[in-house]
């Protein structure tokens, strides 16, 4: 029998648009009167001046910090250090997942208001109640839920369209999993509003099938909108009202597995997790014995392969990984507390390493086939 649920679906406001930053400058000082920005990459630097500029000309008691690393311990304790002394009574976040998981975290430590501003949609963490912490080497620790979700979250176009293509891609793969995931988790669920967080991320999935291709090759078209509005909100909102049960399940945990290889820290968030679906399917077609996952595997290696993203463990920089490696992050993604629980069957390292190298091959054995049949045309 339900009894309880605890949800934090949504960020009290989203601005969204193509100058969605200057639409939010009436709200942030009502927000805060003295936030802490945050943010990394030298990439996003010149935004993030003119976002600090801004925030000067509406005479808040600003402070500026970059983070040094992903999302992790060292560089959070020096975030809170920083935020105190400086009096800050919010967090604005600019830039990718980890910067925005970062800021959440930060504020949620410090009882504050959060603003984050996505600039780029290779993952839905501007919306969301949930931190992923990694160690300052960029290896997978946990995640944190937090009280609630954004008080603000600004998807401005303009700058989200500056980001290199490639996060966009590894956006839509991480989207994508919302459906191979929350769908399998969720298969005995009599929880309503888990029924209908699983059909809308199946529509997010063929909305994502039908937009990507020229969402990627154009920007300024109507597909980057909802392709890029549905990785980094739809697929937040997916997880908002389902809950735990429409986040994550293996894609992921074999994502968190990967990151314990510094081989695989050259790719993206949503690169891993879209080779973590492959396993998936695979681990529900050997040990589920569910045939359609075979097929729904073929075909999403090749709207993959036509997106770019890695099918193969040579795509993620792993040619020369060790079998001792491999076997690492199978253990890893088979960690007790790891997400996988949530599949319907029992998976161990052994079925997890078996499912790993088959899945890379029948992506090898596709690729091939593609290959010789553009060369024969």
């Amino acid at each position: 029998m339900f009894t309880y649920a605890k949800h934090s679906i949504a960020p009290e406001r989203v601005i969204r648009g193509e100058h969605a930053w200057e639409e939010s400058l009436l709200f942030i000082p009502k927000i805060c009167r003295s936030p802490l920005l945050i943010g990394r990459s030298q990439r996003t630097k010149q935004i993030r001046s003119k976002l600090f500029k801004d925030l000067q000309s509406l005479e808040l008691n600003s402070a500026s910090v970059e983070i040094k690393n992903d999302c992790c311990e060292e560089d959070l304790q020096q975030l809170e250090i920083i935020a105190r002394e400086a009096g800050c009574d919010g967090v604005i976040a600019a830039g990718g997942g980890k910067v925005l998981d970062s800021g959440k975290l930060l504020a949620n430590r410090l009882k504050i208001p959060c603003i984050t501003v996505p600039l780029s949609a290779a993952t839905c963490a501007g919306w969301t109640a949930l931190s992923n912490i990694y160690s300052s080497k960029g290896k997978f620790q946990r995640d944190e839920l937090l009280d609630r979700c954004p008080e603000l979250m600004i998807f401005d176009h303009s700058f989200v369209r500056t980001a290199p293509v490639r996060t966009l891609a590894s956006g839509i793969a991480d989207a994508l999993a919302k459906w191979y995931e929350s769908s399998v988790s969720s298969r005995e669920s009599t929880d309503g509003l888990v029924q209908q967080a699983v059909q809308l991320a199946r529509v997010l999935r063929d909305q994502l099938l039908i937009d990507s291709i020229e969402a990627l090759q154009d920007s300024t078209s109507d597909a980057w909108i909802r392709v890029a509005e549905g990785c980094a909100i739809t697929a937040g909102l997916i997880g908002g009202i389902g809950g735990a049960q429409c986040r994550t399940v293996a894609a992921h945990a074999i994502h968190n597995g990967l990151t314990q290889l510094e081989a695989c820290h050259g790719s993206l968030h949503g690169e891993k997790v879209g080779y973590g679906i492959l396993v998936q399917l695979r681990l529900e077609e050997i040990v589920g014995q569910d045939q359609l996952s075979g097929q729904a595997r073929r075909q999403l290696i090749s709207f993959l392969n036509e997106l770019g993203l890695p099918t193969t463990l040579n795509d993620l920089g792993l040619s020369q990984a060790t079998l001792k490696e491999i076997q690492q992050v199978c253990e890893y993604a088979c960690l007790r507390t790891s997400d996988i629980k949530r599949l319907p069957f029992v998976v161990n390292p052994c079925t997890m390493l078996e499912a790993f190298f088959s899945a890379n091959e029948d992506c090898k054995r596709i690729e091939y086939k593609a290959t010789n049949k553009l060369k024969s045309t």
